[in-house]
């Protein structure tokens, strides 16, 4: 399977098309701005795992966080997004810590997982409201952004496309009518 066919299928398998697919699919060759570059601090790269730990939590298959996604994240925007996008996703993280900050007064990798949650739930609201009255054109929500980016980045990891989807190495035959059973995982 090439990577064309392989992103494809991810869109698919997350419900709808990823952010920016036709630019994954054709290869990317943005420029980077000079904010980007702060996104490869280890500290920030841990900030971003963190993040993607919550949005897809370790549960019988590894999370985010493991399957390296606060590392993909940076090379993604830095690689891949317009330099508006990269902005609003640098941005974005302050405005996350902020939010962390005001409303437990804490930073966001002091937070429990339930508060982490929390506060998650309610910017991915506001998020998903910026997105309807905006529409999907810039410019974009920073979590529309970033919760996208860890879906792509977990689900084309080798620990999200071996232990959270189903998945054969070397498949076999076709079958088209293959038995579904309630809680199978999605096929890889």
């Amino acid at each position: 399977m090439n990577r064309r066919d392989a992103l494809t299928k991810v869109a698919l398998i997350m419900g709808g098309t990823v952010v920016g697919a036709n630019l994954f699919l054709t290869g990317c060759s943005r420029e980077a701005s000079k904010t980007v570059e702060s996104l490869f601090s280890p500290e920030i790269i841990d900030f971003l795992g963190d993040i993607s730990d919550t949005i897809l939590p370790p549960t019988s298959s590894p999370g985010a966080k493991e399957a390296g996604v606060g590392e993909f994240i940076p090379v993604m925007v830095r690689d891949c997004y317009s330099q508006i996008d990269q902005q609003i996703i640098v941005e974005g993280i302050g405005k996350l810590e902020n939010s962390a900050k005001s409303k437990y007064n804490r930073i966001f990798q002091e937070l429990t997982k339930a508060e982490r949650t929390e506060l998650l739930t309610i910017i991915d609201k506001e998020s998903i409201d910026h997105q309807q009255k905006k529409g999907v054109e810039e410019p974009r929500h920073y979590f529309y952004l970033i919760k996208q980016i860890t879906l792509l980045g977990y689900f084309t990891s080798e620990l999200g496309t071996t232990k959270a989807l189903r998945y054969v190495a070397i498949p076999g035959k076709y079958i088209g009518d293959y038995p579904y059973k309630e809680g199978d995982k999605a096929w890889a």
